[in-house]
């Protein structure tokens, strides 16, 4: 592999302004809602809500995937998949759960470590009508994370489902199909600087789910 790309080669210094516990917000709910809020303003920036989940199976064998975040506020993060992925399988049986937003071109990450819950059904469905019709009918047609043959065989199915249901017909919400809630335990804010001497400050949820105390972590 003598034409093959060394990353060990691939340096960059961060040269951003120091983070410190007195420039955040008193709960991070808020202060995610500040940097997220920058973020989105940023035109180099693809998709400021993407986020990398990483769920276990109860013996500790982990995987992540990239998935939209598609609400927060004070009660968690709330994403929507089908909950017989590999994911939905993996939060079923182990609830921990690990949100990652890298937001490189600020020098900035957030991460959130919690539990996750399932959304109520309404909270589903009201976000189901919201999404764009192929986008309905792929939630119908994909059996995600379930072994197919091809791709002509997804194809067919979503080809089937738009027949039976056209763009004036109501798509019914899949059973399968809905949201979690990841209620955080922990949020850090990662700031990256020059020589590796980031900042990282992190939010730690108070005994008994009340209140939060922040605290510094050497990077």
């Amino acid at each position: 592999m003598t034409d093959a790309l060394d990353p060990a080669d691939m340096r960059e210094q961060y040269r951003t302004k120091e983070l410190t516990a007195a420039d955040l917000a008193p709960d991070p709910i808020q202060q995610f809602a500040a940097w997220f809020k920058e973020t989105a303003a940023n035109p180099a920036i693809h998709e400021p809500n993407a986020m990398i989940v990483s769920t276990a199976t109860p013996d500790g064998r982990p995987s992540s995937r990239t998935v939209l975040l598609k609400h927060y506020d004070e009660a968690g993060f709330v994403f929507f998949t089908n909950y017989g992925s590999r994911k939905g399988t993996e939060l079923a049986a182990n609830p921990y759960v690990s949100l990652l937003f890298p937001w490189h071109p600020l020098a900035r990450q957030v991460i959130v470590t919690g539990r996750a819950a399932r959304t109520p059904r309404a909270e589903t469905a009201a976000y189901f009508r919201t999404r764009p019709h192929g986008s309905q009918l792929g939630a119908w047609a994909s059996e995600q994370s379930s072994v197919i043959s091809s791709r002509e065989e997804l194809l067919a199915r979503y080809d089937e489902l738009a027949t039976r249901y056209p763009d004036s017909e109501q798509v019914p919400v899949p059973p399968a199909w809905g949201g979690f809630r990841v209620i955080p335990e922990t949020v850090e804010f990662w700031q990256g600087h020059e020589n590796r001497l980031h900042d990282r400050l992190r939010y730690v949820r108070g005994d008994g789910g009340e209140g939060w105390s922040v605290e510094r972590l050497a990077p």
